[in-house]
């Protein structure tokens, strides 16, 4: 942001006319007006107490996103599409959805070096991941509502 704020700020200066030229033409042009300062993120509310797990839950989504994919599974595309829907009701902040798309991009990256082709431990590991995401969902859906 702060980079983007100098190229501003260094391009009104090149493009403003030098004083001196202006003067002795006769005719001044209006100062160039200096960028308006963004208005200060608002304060990051503090965690939520299920933080941890919807953490799991990405990171969850995202191994599964890999592996439905990696095996062919009809659900494949669906998972990819559950992450957006869960960005898009808990990413209340930037930050935070910074934070959800972080923990999907580590459980997909983290199958993604383990795993080139589909086998049978690749299966178990999404069998396991489904169940894990069950309870997971279920426990945050029994505990918090939603």
């Amino acid at each position: 942001m702060f980079q983007g704020l100098c190229l501003v700020v260094v391009a009104a200066v090149l493009a403003a006319p030098a004083p001196g030229l202006a003067q002795s033409r006769g005719t001044a042009r209006p100062a160039a007006k200096a960028p308006e300062k963004e208005p200060p993120a608002p304060p990051e509310p503090p965690p939520a107490p299920y933080d941890r797990e919807l953490m799991r839950l990405s990171e969850i989504i995202g191994a599964l996103a890999f592996l439905r994919s990696l095996c062919a599974a009809p659900d494949a595309a669906a998972w990819p599409a559950r992450m957006k829907a869960l960005i898009e009701a808990e990413g209340v902040t930037p930050n935070r959805r910074d934070r959800l798309a972080g923990a999907y991009n580590r459980g997909f990256r983290g199958y993604a070096l383990t795993y080139r082709v589909c086998t049978p431990a690749a299966h178990e590991a999404a069998g396991r991941f489904v169940a894990e995401g069950e309870r997971l969902s279920h426990g945050l859906a029994g505990r918090f509502g939603g």
